[in-house]
C-alpha cells in the first residue's frame, strides 16, 4: 500500500470517525431536548387540569358557604364565606404569574372581573337575607348569585382549556426539533454513505457485494421472525378464546350423542361432529404450545426408555396402514432431559414420517452415540434418530421446514416441527435431519451426553 492510498485510507476514516461523532452529539442533544420537552407537556396537561379542579373546589366552597349562611343565618357561616372568598381572590393572584399566553392572561382577567360582579352579588343577597331576619330566602333572591357563579365556573373551563391549548406551543416546538434531527441526520448519514462507498471502492472493492447480500438478506429475515412472532401471538390470543366455547360444544354434544342409536344417521353425523371437535382441539393446543411452550423438568434418563414407550404407543396406530415401526438395538445412552417432551418430539416425528411414507413403508428407529459441536464446544451427544423410507423432502421445502405455520398437509398446523425444534433447544441441543428425494429421511434429536 503507497503513501498515497494510506493518506486517503486514513482521511476517509477521519471523515466517517468525525460524522459518527456529529450524528453522537446530535443524538445526545435531541434526547435532552426531548426530555425537556416531555417534561413541559406533561407540566402542561398537569396545569390545565389541576387548575380547572382547584378553581373548580373554591367556588363550590364558596356557593356552599354562602347558601349555608344564607339558610341558617349564622355568623360563623358568614366568616367561612369571607374566608373562602379570600382565599379564592388570593389564588387568582397566584396563578396570573404563571400564565404563558396571551390567550390564557385575557381569561384571567376576565376571572377577577366575573369574581368581583360574584363578589358584588353575594353582598347583595347577603343584605337582603339581612333584611329578612329569620324568613326564609326564595329562590328569586339567589337568581343574581347563581347567575355569576356559573359565569365564573364557565371562564374556569375556558381557562382550562386555554392552558391545555398552550401545549400547542410545546408540541410545536418538539415538531420543529424532531424536523432539525431529521436534516441533521440526514445530512451525517448522507456524508456517512459518500465516505463509506469512497472508502469501500478504495480498500474493499471485492467484498462490498457480498456484504451487500448478507445485509439484505439479514434485514429480510429478522422482518420475517418479527411478522412471525406476531402472527404467533395473534394465534396464541385466537386459539385461547376458542378453547373455552369448544369445551362447552364438545360437552353439549357427548349429552347429546347419548340421545342417539348407533347406526342411525344421527349417530354418525355426531361422530363427524366429534370427531372435527378433536381437530380443533388439537389445533388449539398446539398454538397456545407454540406461544407458551412449557419448561422441561430435567432428570437424567436412558434414552431407550422414550423410545420404546414411543414404539409400543404409536405400532398399532401405524400397522393399520401397514407400515412398520421397528426400533433397532442400540447401545445404552443417558441424557439430561424431560422425558415426557422428548416423547412429544419422538411421536410428532414418526407421525410426519408415516405421512411421508403413505403405506406400507417402515420407520426405523435408534441411538447412536457421537461427538458434535453444542453450545460453541465439541462435546460427547447422544443422536436418537427417526428413519423412513418414504419420498423424501423437496429442496423448495426444506427452506421453510421448520418455519411455523407452514405445513404442505391439508389439516396441518404447520407448528409440529417447530414446537419439537423448541424443546429440542431448551435441551441444549438440535434437530437435524438428512434428505434425499424419492429416498427417504432420516431426523436426529442430538441431545449431550448426560456426565456422572
Amino acid at each position: 500500500m503507497n503513501l498515497g492510498v494510506k493518506f486517503r485510507l486514513v482521511a476517509l476514516a477521519a471523515g466517517i470517525a468525525l460524522m459518527g461523532l456529529l450524528i453522537g452529539v446530535v443524538t445526545i442533544n435531541s434526547q435532552r431536548r426531548a426530555g425537556e420537552l416531555r417534561a413541559r407537556l406533561s407540566k402542561v396537561d398537569s396545569e390545565s387540569f389541576r387548575s380547572a379542579d382547584e378553581f373548580r373546589d373554591f367556588l363550590r366552597q364558596l356557593n356552599n358557604s354562602l347558601y349555608q349562611s344564607g339558610s341558617t343565618h349564622d355568623p360563623t357561616d358568614r366568616e367561612k364565606f369571607l374566608k373562602a372568598s379570600h382565599e379564592l381572590d388570593l389564588w387568582i393572584d397566584e396563578q396570573k404569574p404563571k400564565l404563558t399566553t396571551e390567550q390564557e392572561k385575557s381569561v384571567m382577567q376576565q376571572i377577577d372581573a366575573a369574581f368581583d360582579d360574584y363578589l358584588r352579588a353575594a353582598k347583595d343577597l347577603q343584605s337582603r337575607l339581612q333584611t329578612l331576619g329569620q324568613q326564609s330566602a326564595t329562590m328569586d333572591d339567589y337568581n343574581d348569585l347563581r347567575t355569576q357563579s356559573q359565569r365564573l365556573f364557565e371562564l374556569g373551563q375556558t381557562l382550562a382549556k386555554a392552558h391545555f391549548a398552550s401545549r400547542g406551543l410545546v408540541l410545536a416546538e418538539a415538531n420543529r426539533t424532531i424536523t432539525e434531527l431529521r436534516v441533521l441526520v440526514l445530512i451525517s448519514l448522507v456524508s456517512l454513505f459518500v465516505f463509506g462507498i469512497a472508502l469501500a471502492v478504495a480498500v474493499y472493492r471485492d467484498m462490498i457485494a457480498p456484504l451487500r447480500v448478507k445485509l439484505v438478506e439479514s434485514q429480510a429475515l429478522l422482518e420475517r421472525r418479527e411478522k412471525l412472532a406476531s402472527l404467533g401471538m395473534l394465534a396464541a390470543g385466537v386459539a385461547h378464546e376458542i378453547r373455552n366455547p369448544l369445551t362447552a360444544i364438545k360437552a353439549a354434544l357427548f349429552i347429546q350423542q347419548k340421545k342417539f342409536q348407533p347406526g342411525t344417521e344421527e349417530f354418525a353425523d355426531a361422530k363427524v361432529v366429534e370427531r372435527e371437535i378433536l381437530r380443533l382441539e388439537k389445533i388449539v393446543n398446539d398454538f397456545l404450545l407454540f406461544a407458551r411452550p412449557t419448561e422441561p423438568q430435567f432428570a437424567t434418563i436412558s434414552v431407550a426408555g422414550p423410545m420404546e414407550e414411543v414404539q409400543t404407543l404409536l405400532t398399532p396406530q401405524l400397522a393399520r396402514s401397514h407400515i412398520q415401526l421397528v426400533l433397532e438395538k442400540s447401545p445404552p445412552a443417558r441424557v439430561r432431559a424431560d422425558a415426557g417432551q422428548i416423547k412429544q418430539v419422538l411421536i410428532n416425528l414418526i407421525q410426519n414420517a408415516a405421512d411421508a411414507v403413505g403405506e406400507s413403508g417402515v420407520i426405523k428407529l435408534r441411538v447412536r452415540p457421537d461427538r458434535k459441536r453444542l453450545e460453541n464446544a465439541e462435546r460427547n451427544v447422544v443422536i436418537l434418530e427417526v428413519a423412513d423410507n418414504g419420498k423424501g423432502i423437496p429442496p423448495e421445502i426444506q427452506k421453510r421446514l421448520f418455519d411455523p405455520f407452514f405445513t404442505t398437509k391439508d389439516t396441518g398446523t404447520g407448528l409440529g416441527l417447530s414446537i419439537a425444534a423448541g424443546i429440542v433447544q431448551k435441551h441444549g441441543g438440535a434437530l437435524q435431519y438428512q434428505t434425499q428425494v424419492d429416498y427417504g429421511t432420516t431426523f436426529g434429536i442430538i441431545l449431550p451426553e448426560a456426565t456422572e
